[in-house]
């Protein structure tokens, strides 16, 4: 990685263009909903580490990464998709999918949390997409700063939820489980149509 090909420019667009694919701030009512599930408490920095370590993986290795286990971006995300679409009928019709497992309270803060819901399909794919146009040094720090962003927003979750209140949190809630499932419809849709061919 060359230190010289540093770009303040291209690292303002990489950041910006990150903050919107991951927005986190637009998933707070989904992590809320899953810190309570996991008895008040999600590990914010292993949940920030995991997320980060695998938008770094695909910078570097994702098209290997994928081709080794025979998949491709495709149906990648078309199973990131799932797992969301899932999610937002959780939040919009109050039923439960994802089960709280008090004795596996490691892997809840890695799944569904750091993949796929900060590092989901549309994050690492537009990891991927954003090195034909931008140096790996500049993607590289874009993916740090948004990790920033990410261990904040999950540390302040308990004081954003005191903020809303209970009822701001259950409108947002459901106005955001609609929001998902429209994303997911539309991951899912972009990509199926591959299956076709």
């Amino acid at each position: 990685m060359d230190l010289s090909q540093f770009n303040f420019r291209q690292l303002l667009s990489v950041t910006f263009t990150l903050f919107a694919v991951i927005d986190v701030v637009g998933s707070i009512p989904v992590l809320a909903a899953l810190r309570a599930k996991m008895g008040g408490h999600i590990k914010s920095t292993q949940a920030t580490l995991v997320s980060g370590g695998l938008m770094i993986l695909f910078l570097f290795v994702g098209n290997q990464f994928l081709q080794i286990l025979g998949l491709d971006v495709k149906s990648f995300a078309v199973a990131g998709s799932i797992v969301i679409f899932i999610l937002g009928l959780e939040m919009v019709l109050g039923m439960e999918f994802f089960k709280p497992d008090s004795s596996n309270a490691k892997s809840s803060s890695v799944v569904p949390i750091a993949f796929p819901l900060i590092a989901g399909s549309g994050t690492l794919t537009t990891v991927m997409s954003l090195k034909a146009n931008y140096d790996d040094i500049n993607i590289l720090i874009g993916i740090l700063i948004n990790c920033v962003v990410i261990y904040v927003v999950l540390k302040a979750l308990k004081w954003i939820e005191h903020v809303l209140g209970p009822n701001g949190m259950a409108v947002v809630r459901k106005f955001f489980g609609v929001i998902l499932l429209a994303i997911a419809v539309k991951i899912f849709g972009s990509n199926i149509v591959q299956f076709e061919k």
